[in-house]
């Protein structure tokens, strides 16, 4: 049996804006390197961002999506001690340059559990395909770490609808003994017509392990804008 695509909508999630290093700390391997900051050691850079995601909602309360949402952010200066980085040692107070890349592509369901007209709340489940690096470069040497894995995390949203103003909550988040991640935006949201819907907010994204293999925990803060449109 098939989807009931004549009630089926059909949406896309589009949104930019600049993303703000907190803190990135590494340490790789985990139980032998250096532990550094990628935002105290080293100067983070700003960056522009976008998201992208698009999917589906059927019988009002059953919604699939499909999320690429690409991050690098680029670090560089020097540090007062060596480090040992993936096998590599890099001098002390040499110009050292580093990249943390770490692209999230998305697989959710979501069951809205209020679907009414001023109130939507639901849960769902997310496959995160993570695809992440780290690299660290300085005058002939260079190192870097790369993972890619599924990670399952659990999905959340609750809309306030107002006339024309509303609100907006909904993210991705859950912790284990391995690790943890949350990625949450918060934001007002304003409706220019019956199919653009615009949004203005917070995003957080944090997250990270500590294993033998690798040591990293960082925090981003996004200044959100975007359009969600129904097709």
């Amino acid at each position: 049996m098939g989807f009931p695509t004549a009630k089926a909508q059909v949406f896309i999630d589009i949104e930019s804006g600049l993303v703000f290093g907190g803190y990135n700390d590494v340490r790789i391997p985990g139980d032998g390197g250096t532990r550094f900051s990628l935002t105290d050691d080293l100067k983070s850079e700003n960056e522009w961002f976008y998201r992208l995601r698009g999917g589906f909602t059927f019988n009002k309360r059953h919604t699939i999506s499909l999320l690429y949402a690409p991050l690098t952010v680029k670090s560089d200066g020097s540090i007062d001690r060596p480090i040992e980085f993936s096998g590599t040692t890099f001098p002390s107070n040499t110009p050292l340059n580093g990249t943390y890349k770490f692209n999230s592509y998305r697989l959710t369901y979501r069951y809205d559990f209020v679907h009414k007209t001023k109130t939507e709340f639901g849960l769902g489940v997310t496959a995160k395909i993570r695809d992440a690096k780290i690299d660290l470069s300085s005058q002939g040497l260079a190192a870097e770490k790369e993972n890619f894995g599924v990670v399952p995390l659990i999905n959340f949203r609750l809309a306030l609808n107002g006339e024309k103003l509303g609100f907006l909550l909904e993210g991705d988040a859950l912790a284990a003994p391995q690790g943890r991640a949350e990625d949450v935006l918060a934001a007002l949201t304003f409706k220019l017509s019956d199919k653009i819907t615009w949004k203005l907010g917070y995003r957080i994204l944090e997250g990270g392990a500590d294993n033998d293999e690798v040591y990293t925990f960082a925090m981003f803060h996004y200044a959100s804008t975007g359009f969600i449109i129904d097709l």
